[in-house]
């Protein structure tokens, strides 16, 4: 990739290639003043990517964020699974500190809504708006 084209990519939010290195690293480090200033690190890297990751956050792999962190909340007592793919402006959150356990492959459509302890099955598809708040199992597809 040329030295411009990453230049774009970064400038419009896309490039989180550095927010996940971060990320990496501060998870491998259990405790202390490096896992706190990591911590402060991503939280200001998501904030300018218009997005929050919960600081304890379980993400295997690397989700596919076809838009960048735009609008996207993951709580910090959320787990995503590997490759799945995630939309603009979709909520991870909690509920009596429960929040979703979310399978791999999924798909999560712009703007949808996961709430509380439910488990999300793998290769699920949510559609864009749907607000889910009760388990579903492996290979469905969940719409409004």
């Amino acid at each position: 990739m040329s030295i411009r084209r990453k230049i774009i990519e970064y400038s419009r939010g896309n490039d989180l290639d550095h927010f996940w290195r971060l990320y990496r690293w501060q998870k491998q480090i259990k405790s202390g003043f490096l896992h706190d200033a990591l911590t402060f690190l991503l939280s200001r890297c998501a904030y300018r990517h218009g997005g929050y990751i919960g600081p304890d956050a379980v993400i295997k792999g690397r989700p596919i964020l076809p838009h960048g962190l735009q609008g996207i909340f993951i709580s910090r007592y959320a787990s995503v699974g590997k490759d799945c793919r995630i939309y603009q402006n979709v909520t991870i959150g909690e509920v009596e500190r429960k929040a979703p356990v979310i399978g791999d492959g999924c798909l999560i459509g712009a703007g949808a809504v996961l709430i509380g302890g439910i488990r999300i099955g793998d290769h699920v598809q949510i559609g864009a708006g749907a607000v889910v708040n009760k388990d579903i199992p492996d290979g469905c597809t969940v719409v409004p």
